[in-house]
């Protein structure tokens, strides 16, 4: 049941696109178009029919791919015929939903849980008698890669469609971005160099 539903940071709501549901309900696309085209008010009804515009592999014709949210992705299964493929993925489709909202929930309380946290290290890197030049970034960039498996702030912002990196982070990699800013936060009271944090930080 991966990547049937994405999300795009913390204030947006999950969806899925025309062409997974034509995949997993081995339905051919260009039918699916067809039939979200055709019913474009009764989808409009649940919010905001999305697309984005892009070029297979980078090349040939732009294709406009539909964004749906749970009730839109809902109503264009009632549209397909009933069978065994759609019936099972439509229960595929449920439960990753419900996972994604899960997750965006959580990741919505520890983003605030964080905002605390994150301006007690700004703080005391004002006080850091030993603070280099541009240290705010530099740190920020290394507890990003750090938490985010060596991806930097612009790969998160690019990758996962969020104007801030610390939007694009998930459950796991937030926890352990809050781990190492306590620690970073540590070491910083404790006035060693940046050289010192960066070292500590890289084996934590």
């Amino acid at each position: 049941m991966n990547d049937l539903v994405f999300m795009h940071g913390l204030n947006e709501e999950p969806y899925t696109t025309d062409k997974i549901i034509a995949e997993c309900s081995k339905n051919q696309l260009d039918n699916v178009k067809h039939l979200i085209r055709n019913h474009k008010r009764d989808f409009e009804e649940f919010g905001v029919l999305g697309f984005e515009i892009r070029k297979l592999n980078g090349r040939g014709r732009p294709q406009k791919t539909y964004h749906l949210n749970e009730q839109q992705a809902t109503l264009l299964i009632t549209y397909l015929d009933n069978t065994p493929e759609v019936n099972q993925f439509k229960k595929n489709l449920v439960h990753e939903f419900y996972r994604m909202r899960k997750e965006l929930n959580q990741r919505q309380i520890n983003r605030a849980i964080e905002k605390p946290q994150r301006k007690s290290l700004m703080d005391a890197i004002k006080e850091w008698p030993r603070a280099p030049k541009h240290i705010y970034i530099n740190m920020t960039q290394l507890l990003l890669k750090r938490a985010a498996g060596g991806m930097t702030a612009q790969q998160i912002k690019k990758q996962r469609h969020v104007k801030t990196a610390l939007d694009g982070l998930t459950v796991k990699e937030q926890e352990r971005y809050k781990q190492l800013e306590n620690i970073a936060i540590g070491l910083v009271g404790l006035n060693k160099t940046w050289d010192e944090v960066k070292g500590l930080l890289l084996l934590a």
